[in-house]
């Protein structure tokens, strides 16, 4: 004998598998969702901060939840004073919630000149830098006879104008104790070849001689301690470490001549 079941129960039992599936797609999706949010959510774009002013900038990152920290100063002839002159991360990059975004802050046309602090013990040399709103940089020492503690040169050199950075760093006399090789390069340009491979010998130092512009074809020739390249002549133009830069026995120093 056989059971008839109503059409009405048929269309009951699938209407209930039908909505089962379907809340189960809505799950999946919800899920889906949710763990693409948790992966995706905290990435950010970078702005471009560059040509902003420094309070711009800071609203700009601090709207897309990034953090903005201005590493250092430069002075420029093209990016007013207070504005961003470069950026890391680069615009466009795509970086996490809360990153730290580094810029560089223009202080415009340089408008002071470096003072002349030779000679000054380093407190009253740092007070003279930072009276004209420039920077201490770094301080080195370096083994000199006289008293401790008394600037011997500085970079940039005193009057310098066309500067990128504030910042004035200073080397410092110390006590010589006897085992130190470095001391003070002494200046040797305006001096004939022979005379400047001399001095720099006697200061356990050789030379390098760089091809002048008028020098004759250039060529590489060994003589003695000094490495010649070029045909120099006449009185040395420049040299490398500078005057009042620290050296060390046994360095070398890159000389070029002017025409004889």
């Amino acid at each position: 004998m056989s059971v008839r079941i109503p059409i009405t129960k048929v269309n009951r039992f699938f209407n209930i598998i039908f909505g089962a599936a379907a809340m189960i797609a809505i799950a999946l999706v919800f899920a889906f969702t949710t763990m693409r949010l948790a992966i995706h959510g905290g990435q950010v774009e970078v702005p471009n901060l560059v040509g902003q002013t420094a309070s711009d900038a800071q609203k700009t990152v601090g709207n897309r939840g990034l953090n903005l920290v201005l590493t250092s100063r430069f002075y420029s002839t093209t990016v007013p004073a207070g504005h961003i002159i470069s950026q890391t991360p680069s615009p466009g990059v795509i970086v996490r919630h809360e990153w730290e975004i580094r810029a560089i802050e223009s202080l415009g046309p340089q408008q002071v000149e470096v003072p002349d602090v030779s000679g000054m013990t380093e407190r009253p040399a740092a007070m003279a830098i930072r009276k004209l709103s420039l920077d201490l940089g770094t301080v080195a020492h370096l083994p000199a006879p006289g008293d401790p503690g008394t600037v011997l040169a500085q970079t940039p050199p005193p009057n310098a104008g066309g500067i990128d950075s504030p910042r004035v760093s200073l080397l410092l006399s110390q006590k010589d104790d006897g085992h130190s090789t470095a001391f003070v390069m002494p200046a040797v340009t305006g001096l004939t070849r022979e005379t400047a491979s001399t001095r720099l010998a006697a200061l356990g130092l050789y030379m390098i001689v760089a091809p002048s512009p008028d020098a004759a074809t250039p060529g590489t020739t060994p003589s003695g301690d000094a490495m010649v390249v070029g045909d120099p002549g006449g009185p040395v133009t420049s040299q490398s470490p500078a005057a009042g830069h620290r050296v060390v026995r046994g360095e070398g120093v890159k000389l070029t001549f002017g025409g004889s």
